[in-house]
């Protein structure tokens, strides 16, 4: 593998991190909206991740033969989950039902933390890996000289 397909896989890597760090920012944020513009509470995200084939440019194409082996990650789309939201008996609150009842997002905070420390450790290890690509290429740059 080439330095620049190296660094087109790590960088897959930090783009599909960093929306999954954007969606668990959001469901920590999120963790007591009880109303939304669509109305009802929030709903947790979460993003869904796709391992894609390597694109190469044109000039790639023509001079190489194609390597199935090496794939980038891709995020497919975020979606909303489908838990039942949890309720609380809180009569006095203004968005309580007719039974005092309010409807809560299924939002784990220890589940949230646990997936940001994940996405965290991957951002992290794609960083060194970009890092690693950079002084691989700097040396060879120096054996030249």
């Amino acid at each position: 593998m080439d330095f620049s397909k190296s660094l087109r896989v790590s960088s897959s890597g930090l783009t599909a991190q960093r929306q999954r760090l954007n969606a668990i920012s959001s469901n920590i944020a999120n963790v007591n909206t009880v109303r939304t513009a669509e109305g009802g509470p929030y709903r947790r995200k979460d993003v869904v991740f796709e391992a894609r084939p390597e694109t190469r440019n044109f000039g790639e194409i023509l001079t190489e033969v194609h390597d199935t082996n090496v794939q980038r990650v891709g995020v497919v789309e975020m979606v909303d989950t489908q838990k039942e939201p949890l309720l609380k008996y809180e009569p006095d609150h203004p968005e309580a039902d007719a039974d005092g009842y309010v409807a809560y997002p299924d939002i784990n905070i220890i589940d949230e933390m646990t997936n940001m420390i994940q996405a965290t450790r991957s951002y992290e290890a794609n960083v060194s890996a970009i890092k690693a690509t950079t002084d691989m290429a700097l040396s060879a740059l120096q054996i030249g000289r």
